[in-house]
Order: structure tokens, then sequence, then C-alpha cells
């Protein structure tokens, strides 16, 4: 008996160790891909031996995948209701929940040749298409049906619209020519010189861009998930996101 208990004990401790050792997996929003791949690489770099997995993609997407099961440690949403779901049914630690940062949205348009200059503009019959996010899982999409509607252009942006499959086609769109104008968060607009910004949503025009942060329940490395969270929410990480045009409180 005892030899089977030291046994069961030392298949635990390697678990255990096997479980710390893991990589720490994130699951984020695409407009975070610039500053959330540089502070992987800082962390990585301050904690040798410590690897850093990050999957980008659509918010709502991103959810669907870690409600079917998928080995996530860490989500970042852009928006709340994606975050919401997984908290309703216990797949996130809603006590470790916290707001990374904010942004802003903004339409966009090629550098050159454009005659749009805010969103009400989307109406005009030069404006052939309009590039946005599929509202159902890109959360940017939900966000540009509100201020087109403040605009009063929502039906008219809707039968010229082409939907993207996260926020960063969305800019792809627009910055190949393939559509006329596009609605993204002005840090996605200022990683390309391929796109300008026409306008800002006016506040007021839609709900305020959040991104809620979360450790996932159950995921493969729930400790290592704890302290990247507590890097990304500290100095290094709060410069970082000030750095590449996030609102960070604090």
């Amino acid at each position: 008996m005892r030899l089977v208990l030291l046994a069961l004990t030392l298949v635990l401790l390697a678990c255990a160790a096997d479980r710390r050792d893991a990589p720490v997996t994130v699951s984020a929003a695409a407009s975070l891909r610039e500053v959330m791949t540089e502070l992987e690489a800082e962390y990585e770099a301050a904690n040798p031996g410590v690897e850093v997995r990050t999957n980008f993609g659509a918010s709502g997407a991103l959810r669907q995948q870690i409600e079917q099961g998928a080995p996530v440690d860490l989500f970042v949403s852009a928006a709340a209701a994606p975050m919401d779901a997984l908290a309703k049914s216990g797949r996130v630690d809603a006590a470790t929940r916290r707001v990374l940062a904010g942004n802003e949205l903004v339409l966009i348009v090629s550098p050159q040749g454009s005659s749009v200059r805010a969103f009400a503009d989307l109406a005009r019959a030069e404006v052939r298409r309009v590039a946005l996010g599929a509202p159902a899982s890109v959360p940017a999409g939900e966000y540009a049906q509100e201020a087109l509607r403040a605009a009063g252009v929502l039906d008219a942006a809707r039968a010229k619209a082409v939907y993207a499959q996260d926020v960063r086609q969305v800019l792809a769109f627009v910055s190949s020519g393939n559509a006329d104008a596009g609605i993204v968060y002005r840090t996605d607009a200022a990683v390309t010189q391929r796109v300008r910004v026409a306008a800002v949503a006016p506040v007021g025009s839609h709900r305020a861009i959040v991104y809620p942060v979360a450790v996932v329940t159950g995921g493969p490395n729930t400790e290592g998930a704890r302290a990247y969270l507590a890097f990304l929410l500290g100095p290094a990480g709060r410069a970082a996101l000030r750095r590449r045009g996030f609102r960070v409180e604090g």
C-alpha cells in the first residue's frame, strides 16, 4: 500500500511540474496582435524557460473555441459580451477578470483620392463597398453598427457591406483597395500607412470599447496564466499598450 501511495504521489508531483512547465496559451482579439506579440517576447526574455503562445482572432470565434474545450489559459476579448458568456458558463475565473485597455472606433479610407470625411458620407453613390467586421462574431462590427445607426446610414452601409472575419481583414480590404472604406479601431489604422483615418466615431455613438481579460478555468497552465496576467496589468504592459495607442487607466 505504501508503495502504491508513493507511486501515486510521484505521478501527481510530475503532473504538477508538467503544468508549471507548460506554455501559457493565450487567445486574444486580433486588434491586439502587435502589442501582445511585443509583450510576449518581453515576458519570455525576463522569465527564461517560460513560453507564451498567443492565438489571435475575432473575439466571438475565440469564445466559441474555449466553449468547445480548446486548451486556453488566458482570454483577452475586444468586448464585454464574449467574456460575459464565458463567465456565465463558468469557463473563466470571474475573480481574475480585469479591463486591460480601451480603444476608439475610426472610419478608414485609402490615403489618396477619397472624398469620404464622415460616417454619413458612406451613403454616397461613389462609395460602393464598405468593409465591416461580421457583427455576429467581431466586436468591431457590433460597434460599427451602433456608430452607423447613430449617423443615420446603417441601412445604406449594410447594402454596400463586405463582411470580414476579424478587424484585421477589414483593414486588409481597405488597404488593398477591395473596399472604399471600412471601420476599425484607431490602433489598427496605426499599423499601416496604406489607410487614412477619415473620421473618429463621436463619443456616445457606440458603447465604450473595452478589452476584458481573465484566466480560463481549467486551462493547462492556470498558475502561469495568473503570472502573465499580472505582467500584462503591470507597468510594462500598460506602457506597451499606451505606446500602441490604446487607452489605459492609471
